[in-house]
């Protein structure tokens, strides 16, 4: 760990995607910043195997899926300025996704949705419907024979982007640190812990799995609500669970055995894969469930980035962007559904 600096003008509490991604904003604009976590970088939901950026559907359009959407764009640029800076390799590439179409239903709906993608992702990603041709020996079984493709879903390995990021961080001047006094402006990126104990939601435990197979150039997959994400190493995440209850955190149990054996027969070419790792962990999930970005009513001078709930990676790029914009000069342009409800 850096030592301490002699002045700081922001502490981050939490070392997690959205500590570090407010860090490394701050950092960009010239800020002497601190980063405070007891264990260490990626050490809660973050440290994941997943790493599926995925868009929502492009229909209903809102202020959370258009967020969403201008911090999926930004993502290559920005993992790669994370990458120049530290040298830490987090994995990103922007491989697209396939979705099988179970039958006629489901590729009208596909079909309805076209127009929404080319009416809101600007020309810069495509949704559309195909047979997958391209992909065979990849792709999980069709019942129409058809899927879904849509060119804006990216990939991440979560450990090691978090590890990339704390690099870059160090890297420009920044500091790392398992305690210390708050100074300056303090932004709370404390995870599910941090929201409970402000009674701004709570956390949701998932279990995934990391199994040994290299398709490091194929597009990762959504087969009923379950994704199957190719990492560039040679291996490929199963995930995840969605528990609300659990006795243990970090435990993994039958549940992930069958997350395990629905991704084997979905993509018979992972049938046989070794598993390397089982992991678990809790999830930050505010109450409304989209992502926490605001001052901290009534405590002037702390600001809250938390609750990414399965979409934390994903949209960290510009939630770093505003978060410093907003703790640096005041300026809000965070969508108002990312702000807890007035008392």
């Amino acid at each position: 760990m850096a030592m301490a600096m002699a002045t700081v003008d922001v502490t981050v509490m939490g070392a997690g995607i959205f500590g570090l991604a407010v860090a490394w904003a701050c950092l960009q604009r010239g800020a002497r910043v601190q980063v405070i976590d007891p264990a260490g970088p990626g050490a809660g939901a973050s440290g994941g195997i997943v790493g599926a950026l995925a868009p929502h559907v492009p229909e209903q359009w809102n202020a959370k899926k258009a967020f969403q959407l201008e911090s999926l764009l930004m993502a290559r640029d920005y993992w790669a300025l994370v990458v120049e800076a530290g040298g830490g390799d987090p994995g990103y590439a922007r491989t697209g996704r396939l979705q099988p179409l179970a039958d006629a239903a489901a590729v009208d709906l596909a079909r309805r949705r076209i127009a929404g993608a080319e009416a809101h992702w600007q020309g810069l990603a495509v949704w559309h419907v195909t047979d997958a041709a391209s992909h065979v020996g990849w792709a999980p079984a069709s019942g129409t024979g058809l899927y879904v493709f849509d060119s804006l879903s990216a990939r991440i390995h979560p450990r090691r982007a978090v590890a990339a990021l704390a690099a870059a961080i160090v890297a420009r001047g920044g500091v790392l640190r398992d305690q210390g006094p708050e100074q300056g402006a303090v932004v709370w990126a404390t995870g599910h812990a941090g929201l409970c104990a402000a009674g701004l939601g709570g956390g949701v435990k998932g279990q995934a799995a990391l199994l040994r197979h290299d398709a490091a150039a194929a597009p990762q997959l959504f087969v009923d609500g379950l994704h199957i994400v190719p990492h560039a190493d040679g291996t490929v995440a199963i995930g995840s669970t969605s528990e609300r209850d659990w006795d243990r955190p970090d435990s993994t149990d039958a549940a992930l055995d069958t997350l395990i054996a629905r991704a084997s027969s979905a993509c018979p070419a992972l049938a046989g894969a070794p598993v390397i790792e089982r992991w678990a962990g809790v999830r930050p999930r505010a109450r409304s469930r989209a992502p926490l970005l605001c001052a901290w009513p009534g405590r002037p001078g702390h600001f809250i980035a938390n609750g990414g709930f399965k979409i934390g990676f994903g949209v960290a790029p510009l939630a770093g962007e505003v978060m410093a914009d907003l703790v640096l000069a005041g300026r809000d342009r965070i969508p108002a559904d990312f702000k807890p409800p007035l008392p």
